[in-house]
């Protein structure tokens, strides 16, 4: 549903507490207490079967007896009553809930059938549910505290979502005690209706809102998740805590990609896919609260070189061990800093990173010290320091750091270590927004975690090179390869059929023959020539080097013969269970420089198919080198699966090695993604070592395992793949024929290219503003679209793809009721009918996707558009406070 009635959730007129109670001690008498001692507004209304006055104002007998339709309910009643009372609210017309009550999901089949009812109740009349099992939810800017929290919370810009009612209280309880405000705290509880995509989406375009925290213990719609995290992360921070990191998730698997992709290392790629920043632990999400709450009043992030500055030396080696560990930079401080800061320190400065500024620093040496400091072309923030002293004032020197920070055009960080004496330096901080931290060691993590993000936010908006797509896939002979083995009720294919499947994609295999007995294989071996390689052929053995299965470098028929029958003893010994189809044989490559990986494939129950990759080999489950991301990728999403990896330092080259071609692993990278998508009976795939030097890849294994598939196509996928299926063509009134296809990431370059042939007039109509070439990261924004709640098509000039003619886009909104549409024609092609045709093309693909309105903005003077959405059955609005804007719609 989205965010449908979340603003009635969130900002409500009325409340009614359905539940209310004068028993101390009871949920009831807290949540009214809290209601009403936050200076709510609006009227809250007690309910109570008993009547009579509860905290000394009337009492409601039952729902029918309120005055009116409450904009928001909350719940504290006995579980097998909340269904029928939130049947009985939607029919008064509330249109949002709070269900505090316990005991539905959690409790097995019986409190998930009562669950079921209760959502079943709300659905006819749109009635958004958050709970139950839940603490409730605080808005502090709305006087809201519709929940049974210890104490209220103070107003601030943070968001918090917790499925977690106990994690909401303690983080409550320290950020109070810290100054920290929130804008919204949210206590999920058992996700029956309003879950995490429902709240990014709300919170992204929240104005109060400048940062969002969440505490996640599962994820119930990946799809959802993914389309509103990714679209939050790119409006503001969003930083995530996943609890049960060590749960097992794949115990059965008997791939190697099965065996290394935990469920844990699939939520901590989803995340980062998304653009949001983990964290870890308790402190981890203290610090975080922190570093969201004060973001707003730091400068931007450029980079990981950090300065410190002390005044012990110890603590500054602390600090730089920290930095390192964490893998962060320290900075090489300019000779003209040095030169600075030797005219206002003491000659017994360290004169270096870390800037050691003497134990009898005052308030005085700080500022002057930081001033030398921000100035550093080399630095990118600044950790200060402070060890308690007898001789200096530790709180003077704090307010100098605050007054140095104001005045500072980098990050600024700070730690005052010590307890009793370092308490009113840390509150001067925290009353003036500056970042403030128990230990060094803590505000290294928090500058890190600042640096993680900021790099996760520039992926986002990565353009990836325009080049060569990835080989035609044959997607008959993939299918009719899946298509057998399904026939035959196999799970696992064959080798040769894993690489054909491959060379079907174009990854290029190592060619594979099968025989059926020993002289057999002895036969293709002198066929093929010498050195060969011999493998035992078993749909029930994929680990074949486990049992004996493998023999390499056989240089003669006699080796062949004598490999072959000790194999089939050896497997008869280890796994006398296996059906033994034979064997293969294939001429054995030779490539000394190439390095063995492994890339892989598991569909995940939550987020459906990953990508694994790392080094490969017989000690890949030893080693655990890999990395993992959501398909599809692009270029520069491979490079950064690939750059994840400890082994991708060695795949740059080293001591004469030459280095692996890094887009023919990318290239498969992408392909295996391709390969998922249009294959959704394939469970497992991993390619294992694939073989990577300067002249590209060669895979010499792999396994594929299938099943039947539980979601049709791209469906499975938490982020929508390219639509390949809506590829087409418009015809123009010249009579030529426009290729047209949905807009790819690799297609911003085309898009400058297509505002350097339009007009300038031409471009302020169509962005509102004049325009001569986009922004990167508008560029990026508007080419790497999510093709579940978005669309973009590209008409090009010919068949060469090389220019683009139009373009045309939708938006929807997140309840996908309504969809805003732009169109943008190239001025020399006005008047072929490009822009009648791709109205025509969004309109139908509004209308299958079950959109009720398209709308778009359109200028007074731009008469064609006006014209032409008249023709096509659209509606004039004057825009409010806009005389020179047009709204036009068209009901669908």
């Amino acid at each position: 549903m989205s965010i449908r009635n979340l603003h009635q959730m969130f900002a409500p007129k009325s409340v009614a507490l359905i539940g209310a109670s004068n028993r101390d001690g009871s949920i009831g008498k807290v949540v009214l207490r809290n209601l009403r001692s936050a200076d709510f507004k609006g009227p809250i209304w007690a309910v109570n079967p008993q009547g009579g006055e509860i905290g000394g104002e009337e009492a409601y007998k039952d729902v029918a007896s309120l005055p009116e339709a409450p904009d928001l309910a909350v719940i504290a009643t006995p579980p097998h009553t909340v269904p029928g009372i939130i049947g009985e609210l939607g029919k008064k017309g509330t249109r949002a809930a709070v269900v505090i009550t316990a005991g539905f999901g959690e409790l097995g089949e019986e409190g998930r059938a009562l669950q079921r009812e209760m959502l079943d109740a709300a659905k006819p009349y749109l009635l958004r549910i958050v709970g139950p099992n839940c603490l409730g939810i605080l808005a502090p800017g709305n006087q809201l505290n519709a929940s049974f929290t210890h104490l209220p919370p103070l107003d601030g810009n943070v968001a918090f979502v917790s499925q977690s009612g106990a994690v909401v209280t303690a983080v409550l309880d320290w950020a109070t005690s810290r100054n920290i405000g929130f804008s919204h705290i949210v206590s999920l509880g058992g996700m029956s209706d309003v879950d995490f995509g429902d709240m990014l989406d709300f919170l992204a375009h929240d104005p109060k809102t400048k940062s969002i925290l969440l505490y996640v213990e599962s994820v119930t719609d990946a799809r959802k998740f993914m389309s509103a995290g990714r679209q939050a992360a790119r409006l503001k921070p969003v930083m995530v805590i996943k609890a049960g990191r060590h749960e097992e998730g794949a115990k059965a698997a008997r791939s190697h990609t099965g065996a290394l992709a935990g469920s844990d290392a699939v939520y901590h790629a989803a995340f980062r896919r998304a653009g949001m920043l983990r964290v870890q632990g308790v402190e981890d999400l203290f610090d975080a609260v922190e570093t969201l709450a004060m973001r707003s009043e730091r400068k931007p992030l450029l980079g990981d070189r950090l300065a410190i500055l002390t005044n012990g030396g110890g603590v500054g080696v602390l600090a730089t061990d920290d930095l390192i560990d964490e893998s962060g930079h320290l900075a090489s401080l300019a000779p003209e800093t040095i030169e600075r800061l030797n005219k206002v320190l003491p000659p017994t400065w360290s004169r270096g990173n870390p800037v050691d500024i003497i134990g009898d620093a005052g308030a005085q040496r700080y500022a002057d010290a930081i001033e030398g400091l921000m100035g550093d072309p080399n630095t990118d923030a600044l950790l200060v320091l402070n060890c308690p002293t007898a001789v200096v004032d530790n709180v003077e020197a704090a307010r100098a750091v605050v007054d140095a920070a104001a005045k500072s055009r980098k990050p600024l960080y700070t730690s005052w270590l010590g307890d009793q004496g370092a308490r009113e330096a840390r509150q001067v901080f925290l009353n003036n927004k500056v970042a403030t931290y128990d230990t060094p060691g803590q505000a290294v993590h928090s500058f890190m975690l600042q640096v993680r993000y900021d790099r996760n936010q520039r992926l986002l908006m990565e353009i990836p090179p325009a080049g060569p797509a990835w080989p035609q896939r044959d997607l008959d002979a993939a299918r009719a390869i899946i298509d057998k083995a399904a026939g035959e009720k196999r799970e696992w294919l064959t080798e040769p059929e894993a690489k054909a499947l491959l060379k079907a994609y174009g990854i290029p295999v190592v060619e594979t023959l099968t025989v059926s007995s020993v002289d057999e294989a002895a036969a293709c071996a002198e066929e093929i020539g010498y050195p060969v390689a011999l493998k035992i052929l078993s749909p029930e053995i994929t680990h074949k080097t486990d049992v004996g299965g493998v023999a390499l470098d056989l240089e003669d028929k006699e080796a062949v013969l004598r490999a072959a029958r000790r194999m089939l003893d050896r497997v008869a010994e280890a796994r006398p269970d296996a059906k033994i189809d034979g064997f293969t044989v294939q001429r054995m490559a030779s490539r000394p420089s190439a390095f063995e990986l492994i890339l892989g494939m598991i569909d995940d129950a939550t987020f459906g198919p990953v990508l694994l990759f790392g080094q490969g080999g017989t000690a890949v489950e030893v080693v655990r080198d890999q990395a993992m991301a959501l398909p599809p990728l692009n270029r520069v999403l491979a490079e950064d699966l690939i750059r994840r990896t400890r082994v991708s330092r060695l795949l740059d080259g080293y001591r004469g090695r030459p280095g692996a071609d890094f887009d023919a692993i990318a290239g498969t990278l992408m392909a295996i993604g391709d390969l998922s998508a249009d294959n959704p009976d394939i469970a497992e795939l991993d390619i294992n070592p694939l073989w990577a030097d300067e002249e590209g890849v060669l895979a010499l294994d792999a396994r594929v395992r299938i099943k039947a598939p539980h979601g049709k196509g791209s469906s499975r996928f938490a982020i929508r793949p390219y639509p390949g299926a809506l590829e087409g063509a418009i015809s123009g009134r010249d009579g030529r024929i426009y290729p047209m296809r949905p807009i790819r990431p690799e297609d911003a370059p085309l898009t400058d290219d297509l505002l350097a042939h339009t007009d300038p007039e031409d471009i302020r109509l169509r962005f509102l503003s004049p325009l001569r070439k986009l922004p990167r990261q508008l560029a990026a924004r508007l080419t790497q679209i999510d093709y579940d709640r978005e669309m973009a098509f590209v008409v090009f000039t010919d068949e060469t793809r090389q220019h683009l003619a139009a373009v045309g886009r939708l938006s929807d909104d997140p309840d996908r009721e309504r969809t805003e549409y732009a169109i943008l024609v190239r001025t020399d092609l006005h008047g072929h009918g490009l822009g009648y045709g791709l109205m025509h093309k969004l309109i139908d693909y509004a209308r299958a996707r079950g959109v009720k309105q398209i709308f778009g903005h359109v200028l007074r003077e731009n008469k064609p558009m006006l014209d032409l959405c008249t023709e096509l059955g659209f509606t004039r609005h004057q825009l409010p406070g806009e005389p020179s804007v047009f709204e036009m719609q068209l009901d669908l």
